[in-house]
């Protein structure tokens, strides 16, 4: 029989496990931002599949391009450089402007907010507020291919954040805060989704906040307690493998195995809460 979970309880210990890594916890403010002509992919070759990215159907509509708003803006979601938290928003231009659904985005590793144009446009014809954003050490929050990789290794070594999954989850209960107070979105109608590592953001950010009505991850949920107990975590190893070959070496360790793996995660946050 399986143990019954308190959610808000958990919950609660979520909130309280995030706080206790800001560095300073700052008003939520807005600041304007221009459109991102080179977005900057981290990944050892470009991005493949943008050929399937832009082949989302979009609802057909005569002059679309010319329909459509777009808002670049950045939230300012704790002290520090990555408290600048870079939001892409696309929506229809509506002459008789009303509350609609709203959906976020979130890109998977090394990649940014403007991957996930296509899908932004398609949602966004079809009538919804679609949101995308960069998530911690990604896109404009980077300043070299090696940003991420870096983070994950500082912390690593210092303990002192959770760039894996944790610090872009107090991101999007900021967002959320942001989302709620905009006059064209039904509050009660904001959903999350994610490719791969934004899966795993979305259905985090989702734990941490109920005004994400619904959360649906693409790829994107992995249990990593249950892959250390069944050895079924070298995919998750290959993805971000320096963080992991760092601590071998500091482990003294001839490979990768269970055990290193495991100190990883703890220190990276994510056996908390699932």
């Amino acid at each position: 029989m399986e143990e019954s979970i308190d959610v808000e309880k958990l919950r609660l210990h979520f909130l309280q496990v995030l706080r206790s890594r800001r560095s300073t916890e700052v008003p939520l403010s807005v600041e304007l931002a221009k459109p991102v002509a080179n977005p900057l992919y981290q990944d050892a070759t470009p991005p493949r599949f943008s050929e399937a990215m832009e082949c989302c159907p979009k609802a057909d509509i005569d002059g679309f391009k010319d329909l459509l708003r777009e808002e670049n803006l950045y939230l300012i979601t704790e002290a520090g450089d990555q408290g600048r938290l870079p939001v892409l928003i696309l929506s229809m231009k509506e002459s008789n402007p009303q509350r609609r659904p709203a959906v976020v985005f979130l890109h998977s590793t090394h990649k940014c907010k403007e991957w996930l144009r296509p899908l932004l446009e398609a949602y966004a014809s079809r009538g919804y507020i679609a949101i995308a954003i960069d998530s911690r050490y990604h896109g404009e929050r980077a300043s070299s291919k090696t940003t991420y990789r870096d983070a994950l290794i500082s912390s690593w070594k210092k303990g002192d954040t959770m760039p894996f999954i944790f610090d872009t989850v107090w991101d999007l209960i900021k967002l959320a805060d942001y989302l709620t107070q905009r006059e064209d979105i039904d509050t009660a109608r904001i959903g999350i989704t994610g490719e791969s590592l934004g899966g795993m953001h979305a259905w985090y950010g989702a734990v941490a906040d109920t005004r994400y009505a619904v959360v649906a991850p693409i790829i994107g949920v992995q249990g990593f307690r249950w892959a250390i107990e069944n050895d079924k975590w070298h995919g998750r190893v290959d993805s971000i493998k320096p963080v992991f070959e760092e601590a071998r070496i500091d482990l003294g360790k001839n490979e990768i195995d269970k055990e290193v793996v495991e100190k990883v995660q703890k220190i990276l946050g994510v056996h908390f809460p699932v």
